[in-house]
């Protein structure tokens, strides 16, 4: 029994809610993490290889769970798993603002991966491409955005630590992470279908072709995992993006400690560090609506080429190059932000909705390994070398390989031909 559509589809409270989730998730141990790296040094004296490699065990974690949790997100349901997924953030964050040891530590920070993996990406993503079609694009980039927004909460981080220190800051971070995770998962739903609506809310099921969203024929496209795994496309979306993923690890970890490597202030560093998420809004909403008009393997391209550009600028910031910095964040910054939208809206296209959760999980892990590689060997440099250098083209000429990958993607009519599952 279809309702009456209501005045607001019930599609855009979720678009909603995965985006204060994703705010919180990445504004505090995503992008937020980088605030914590220098005290957890100064009171422990470890090296940046040993805390890095705390963050790398939790993207680790994230990519190994992924693929369960994809699987699981079809099965079950978003808003399950996100319950679940809030609960273990916070109680990873509160057992962080607890650490004494290294092993504490790694302890913390498996938790947190727990946390995320089950309340954010793949679960948040399921959850919204279930609703849409035609406009898929612009409500994953709505919901993405949130990430990007994420970055307004580093400054905060940074200020709770400086006033509270960074104890007391992951604790208030963890009930913080209870008081508004919570009732926002319990407004997920799962399908539309199961509550007696269509796609983006529409009168019917039927979308004209030529309507400015995505086709008919993308939506009559549903891979089996097995069959998804298999494709050529699948790989190229899953090799161009762990490549991007490593450098976005090798960012986000490390991009205060080299700003302060360099002499750059702490406060500006930090706000660098908020920028880059910032920045992101832009790519993540112009990209989404870009996804629904033009050819996607030409707008990946572009997210990869501003990347690329941005990295060269990073590498060469000092105090007398101020302005360098500023590139750097505002291209990095719409470049990444873009691609999380792209990636989203690939899979989504090439693949369908019916195994989406599962097919986007694995990608996920794939990615996470690059991530993981990515947060390490920055730290790797700094013990070694006493300095950054010049690891930053290095990771620029990642990104110009992953835009190769990217740019040879095969057409969709070539790629959506499924024969068994």
């Amino acid at each position: 029994m279809n309702r009456k559509p209501p005045r607001v589809f019930y599609g855009w409270w979720i678009v909603g809610s995965a985006f204060f989730v994703a705010l919180y998730t990445s504004g505090t141990i995503g992008y937020g993490f980088t605030a914590v790296f220098e005290p957890l040094a100064n009171e422990f004296g470890w090296s940046y290889t040993q805390i890095s490699l705390g963050a790398s065990l939790r993207g680790l974690e994230i990519g190994l769970l992924a693929p369960v949790v994809g699987l699981l997100v079809d099965r079950w349901g978003p808003r399950r798993l996100m319950l679940g997924g809030v609960t273990f953030t916070a109680l990873g964050l509160i057992v962080l603002s607890r650490t004494t040891s290294l092993g504490m530590f790694y302890g913390a920070m498996a938790l947190l991966a727990i946390g995320v993996s089950t309340s954010s990406s793949t679960v948040l993503m399921t959850a919204v491409t279930n609703w849409f079609n035609r406009r898929v694009g612009m409500a994953i980039g709505i919901a993405a955005a949130g990430h990007g927004f994420g970055g307004l909460l580093v400054p905060v981080v940074v200020k709770l630590i400086d006033v509270y220190e960074w104890r007391t800051a992951m604790a208030i971070l963890g009930v913080g992470m209870l008081a508004i995770g919570l009732p926002l998962s319990a407004l997920v739903r799962h399908k539309p279908e199961q509550y007696g609506y269509h796609l983006d809310g529409d009168a019917d099921s039927g979308t004209a072709p030529g309507s400015g969203g995505i086709p008919v024929q993308a939506d009559q496209v549903d891979f089996g995992v097995k069959q998804a795994v298999k494709s050529r496309m699948f790989w190229h979306i899953a090799l161009a993006l762990a490549f991007q993923s490593m450098v976005l690890g090798a960012v986000t970890t490390h991009i205060m400690p080299y700003l302060s490597s360099v002499g750059i202030a702490r406060a500006t560093a930090g706000l660098a560090a908020s920028g880059v998420p910032l920045l992101s809004i832009i790519g993540r909403l112009s990209f989404g609506r870009l996804a629904d008009e033009f050819d996607k393997r030409q707008v990946v391209a572009g997210g990869f080429a501003i990347m690329t550009i941005g990295l060269l600028f990073f590498n060469y910031v000092d105090t007398s190059r101020m302005w360098l910095l500023v590139l750097f964040v505002s291209l990095f910054g719409i470049g990444q932000g873009g691609l999380v939208v792209m990636r989203v809206a690939l899979l989504r296209e090439y693949f369908g909705r019916a195994n989406f959760g599962a097919i986007h999980g694995f990608v996920v892990g794939i990615l996470a390994l690059g991530r993981v590689a990515g947060a390490s060997l920055p730290g790797m440099a700094y013990d070694n070398w006493g300095g950054y250098q010049n690891i930053w083209l290095g990771f620029a000429a990642l990104i110009a390989v992953a835009l190769l990958i990217g740019a040879t993607m095969p057409p969709l009519r070539a790629a959506a031909q499924p024969t068994d599952r």
